[in-house]
């Protein structure tokens, strides 16, 4: 009676020690190390739409320019484009909003930071400053 008791208790102490040992090596910038921001001296993000990679920029009043060369740009009036997981982002209310169902529903972004189409991180601040990490 003993001996199970003590095989199954071991069995649970070791598969405890294996999920804390998987959940510290966490890949996820966020959670393993801290990340290093400098503000952006351009402004401009690099974003999706339509499947294609363009250039984006905010003008004073929080309004979104688009790009695909950098050189010609044009106002987004629905003011959507998306990370690197296919999300809508979006300025509203003062706010950065984000959807996964085709702007159905919207939630504020965490902290306001998001992955670019190539892996690169972004955010903005209170005053819509554009930081990326270095």
């Amino acid at each position: 009676m003993k001996k199970p008791l003590l095989i199954i208790s071991a069995a649970i102490l070791l598969l405890a020690a294996g999920i804390m040992a998987a959940t510290a090596h966490s890949p996820h910038p966020s959670l393993t190390q801290e990340m290093n921001w400098s503000k952006s001296r351009s402004g401009i993000w690099l974003g999706m739409a339509n499947n294609k990679l363009h250039w984006y920029k905010l003008d004073k009043s929080a309004r979104l320019w688009a790009s695909q060369d950098g050189k010609e740009w044009q106002e987004i009036t629905d003011g959507l484009w998306q990370d690197k997981e296919g999300r809508q982002l979006k300025i509203g209310e003062g706010r950065l909003w984000w959807t996964s169902d085709e702007g159905k529903n919207f939630m504020e972004v965490p902290e306001w930071k998001w992955k670019g189409p190539k892996g690169e991180w972004y955010k903005f601040d209170a005053k819509w400053t554009l930081w990326v990490v270095k």
